[in-house]
């Protein structure tokens, strides 16, 4: 099926940021006083939801703002380093191409967002909505919705965790979860997903025939 507007996570839909975040989440489990993870171990941390993962490492709601905002800000400083996968630079440059909206839903900074992608990319993106709570997306995709003027059943969320999903059934949107991501993509599939990518050259398929 294809659609007239895409709406990408990005971590770990876009960016290929989860070894960053192994790399500094003990730093910041040490600065907001909740438990460290077995970086050794961190296979098994795919097949856990964000509620599990904040109920394994003893992360109460009220910190998660906190520990968040320091994600970020150190995320900012090393934002440079951080590559897309690849094969996304091609496939966002091919959907615009063809005419599909493209637009990004991310808890992260807009600011890391844009170095992440870099100038070029960044312009292809009709619309930036950042910086929210991760279990906040549903209301800034009903946003981007209608800021566009696309109705829900033209529009796909694609992600890569199951608060994603919960996040675009809310919206009235269908879900596409990609294999690359953070999740596992067993863990997605209990999600009813409307589509799965392999590979980021599948979202090509997505846009009109040219």
């Amino acid at each position: 099926m294809t659609y007239r507007l895409a709406i990408f996570d990005f971590d770990g839909t876009l960016a290929d940021s989860f070894p960053f975040f192994l790399g500094v989440f003990n730093t910041i489990a040490d600065r907001h006083g909740f438990s460290r993870i077995d970086v050794e171990r961190a296979g098994e941390l795919r097949h856990y939801s964000m509620r599990q993962m904040m109920d394994h490492v003893g992360l109460p709601a009220w910190k998660l703002p906190l520990a968040s905002k320091t994600f970020m800000a150190m995320m900012q400083e090393n934002a440079h380093m951080i590559p897309l996968f690849d094969g996304i630079a091609a496939a966002l440059r091919h959907l615009h191409e063809r005419g599909v909206l493209l637009t990004v839903v991310s808890s992260n900074s807009e600011h890391n967002v844009r170095t992440v992608l870099g100038p070029e990319l960044a312009a292809l993106i009709r619309r930036f909505d950042c910086g929210m709570s991760v279990f906040g997306k549903a209301s800034r995709i009903r946003a981007v919705l209608k800021a566009c003027g696309v109705a829900p059943v033209d529009a796909l969320y694609i992600g890569d965790q199951a608060l994603d999903a919960e996040a675009a059934r809310k919206a009235g949107v269908a879900f596409g979860a990609v294999h690359w991501g953070y999740a596992a993509i067993e863990v997605l599939r209990t999600q009813a997903c409307a589509t799965e990518f392999v590979t980021p050259a599948d979202l090509r398929r997505i846009a009109p025939a040219s």
